[in-house]
């Protein structure tokens, strides 16, 4: 099956979200919806999820799952307001347990926030099959980026969240609390051993050199073009430069608020005695000294 894919493209956090729907019929699947978030004055609105769910309205789809490749450390997901206004559940992998341990830890939330996943209504392992309709998204767990990450391949269509990017940007970092460089190689090669012809959905771009913003490529072209993992690239030099590269890279400019809202399925920290949600910083917890390092992925 060749199913349409509507892109949204989310200028502030370079994301991209996805609307994924059969030829025929209508039933669809959103993936890593985002949410507005400003962080001078902390606040959140739904100027991008409504893109999506104008569309979707207009579509005449009805989405009975919204899916997370990931927790994701540079923007706010949606899924709550989405999956709310359209009747829907939140999927994400099952390693969001790992990565929900690990950040309470971090942000020190042992009593309100236990880590079982629970705020999700699905947590998916590799090789699950979710069908909706006439839509069969097969899980494939490719962790090193993040430790709950995974790909969704539907039809002739793959979506790798933060595992890959276009060719001429490589892969993603593998430094974040759960990161494993040899791991995210070796979920760059399941990627890259999917049939030739397969559609390769990114959820960033970045734009390297300045050129226009992307968000498809195919297996073939990252096999042969990807500047970190194509080309045969072997795992010793892959895991050495993907080190070396993270070392110099600063934290993602939203990951303080991200994490603590995204391993919560994006629901809010539970609201104070004065009904206001609040974050916390870690002071000198993530990343080393910015002054440092120059560059981002």
């Amino acid at each position: 099956m060749k199913p349409e894919v509507t892109p949204f493209f989310h200028e502030d956090t370079n994301t991209f979200s996805y609307v994924v729907a059969p030829p025929e019929g209508r039933e669809a699947v959103i993936i890593d919806p985002v949410l507005d978030f400003d962080y001078k004055s902390a606040r959140t609105w739904t100027e991008a999820a409504d893109q999506i769910l104008r569309f979707v309205r207009d579509s005449d789809y009805k989405v009975a799952w919204i899916l997370e490749t990931h927790a994701h450390a540079d923007h706010v997901s949606a899924a709550p307001y989405l999956a709310r206004e359209l009747g829907a559940k939140v999927a994400i992998g099952e390693g969001i347990e790992a990565v929900q341990g690990r950040f309470t830890k971090i942000f020190n939330l042992p009593n309100e926030h236990q880590p079982h996943g629970a705020d999700f209504d699905r947590l998916l392992r590799d090789g699950d099959v979710l069908r909706t309709g006439e839509l069969e998204v097969r899980v494939i767990h490719t962790p090193g980026h993040t430790s709950d990450s995974n790909s969704f391949l539907i039809g002739d269509a793959v979506f790798v969240g933060d595992t890959l990017f276009m060719p001429d940007a490589g892969s993603a970092r593998a430094d974040f609390p759960g990161g494993d460089a040899g791991m995210l190689y070796d979920s760059m090669q399941k990627l890259l051993a999917l049939p030739d012809d397969t559609r390769m959905f990114m959820c960033h771009d970045y734009a390297p050199g300045g050129r226009e913003v992307k968000h498809e490529t195919t297996v073939r072209e990252q096999r042969e073009r990807n500047i970190h993992a194509g080309a045969g690239v072997g795992r010793e030099a892959y895991v050495s430069m993907r080190n070396e590269r993270d070392a110099k890279l600063p934290m993602p400019r939203l990951i303080v608020p991200s994490v603590q809202i995204n391993m919560r399925a994006g629901h809010l920290p539970p609201a104070e005695d004065n009904g206001v949600s609040y974050l916390k910083v870690p002071l000198n917890r993530l990343g080393r000294n910015p002054g440092e390092r120059t560059g981002h992925d």
